[in-house]
């Protein structure tokens, strides 16, 4: 089969398609060709292999030489343990642990698979397991009179939290480049700021801030904040990371204003909702891209700076 490998951490070129072996799936696994693989910022990470967390697991090289995780297609043959899917069935999910979505075929556990709506397309579906995870777990306490703001709203997880935090009644801020204001507006953004032009922890304060492109000190991000008011990241540097979790911990006890790292929890139980929410449309789902196998370099670039409105899918 055809797939997107790399065997050590760089910049795009460092990946080439190429032939390898056909995956054989375990007891509790199934096999699965892929009809689209939505591009994550883990996805950049991982390639690069910055921040040093995205090297858990290969110190030194990729531990898994195929990247993409976020999956839709068929099942094309199942484990001996494995009784909810069989061969045929449309399902979609978050294959974070071994990943591999680069491909004609990648092996899932069946527990972080779910059937595809037939509402959804395999690109639409693709979309929703880790963006749409992180989206409704970030803005799970976002309510009706708060002010919220996001940072790195203009990308895939950020244009479903906007949505989300709009649909909580909250007033919602949105956080990117220049290029991408008019996106954020068009998703329900009641205000927008261009990183470039203004520092967003120097305006008014926020009830809720959540930065899914974390990058600046916890001191500044508690400056962002309401007495009371709720700071979370997903991602960061080790550094940024430690900060928010010591910095995070006295602020929170001394000053009210809290800081943490979101732990975004995986599974279908935390993606089904959302992709629930698109089909009743309540939710929209913005591709901005497709790319074929042979361009995932390209795809991966145009996510990783930065130029993607809402999410790039690709498709074998």
């Amino acid at each position: 089969m055809k797939a997107v490998v790399y065997e050590r951490y760089g910049p795009p070129d460092v990946l080439r398609l190429s032939d390898v072996p056909m995956p054989t799936p375990g007891a509790h696994q199934v096999l699965v060709e892929v009809a689209a693989t939505s591009v994550n910022l883990s996805d950049w990470e991982g390639l690069r292999g910055k921040p040093m967390y995205a090297r858990l697991g290969g110190l030194r090289a990729p531990a898994r030489r195929v990247l993409g995780s976020d999956i839709a297609g068929r099942v094309t043959a199942v484990g001996s343990g494995v009784t909810r899917f069989r061969v045929g069935d449309e399902v979609y999910g978050d294959n974070l642990g071994l990943k591999g979505g680069f491909a004609e075929y990648a092996v899932v556990p069946a527990a972080a698979l779910s059937h595809k709506p037939a509402e959804l397309t395999f690109a639409e579906a693709s979309t929703l397991p880790q963006a749409g995870s992180i989206a409704l777990q970030g803005t799970a306490r976002a309510h009706h009179g708060q002010r919220v703001l996001i940072n790195g709203a203009g990308g895939g997880s950020g244009s479903f939290a906007i949505q989300l935090a709009r649909l909580s009644g909250a007033h919602v801020t949105g956080v990117d480049n220049a290029g991408k204001l008019d996106f954020m507006r068009n998703l329900g953004a009641d205000e927008v700021i261009d990183y470039r032009r203004q520092d967003f922890t120097r305006l008014e304060p926020y009830d809720l801030v959540l930065d899914l492109v974390a990058q600046r000190s916890a001191f500044a991000y508690r400056r962002a904040l309401t007495r009371g008011g709720r700071y979370l990241c997903v991602g960061g540097t080790l550094g940024m990371l430690l900060q928010v979790v010591t910095v995070g911990a006295a602020s929170g006890f001394l000053t009210g204003r809290r800081l943490g790292v979101l732990a975004v929890r995986q599974g279908p139980a935390h993606f089904e909702p959302v992709a629930q929410q698109c089909i009743d449309g309540d939710l929209g789902i913005h591709i901005d891209r497709t790319f074929p196998l042979g361009e995932v370099p390209q795809a991966l670039t145009h996510v990783g700076e930065g130029r993607a409105l809402g999410k790039v899918v690709v498709v074998p």
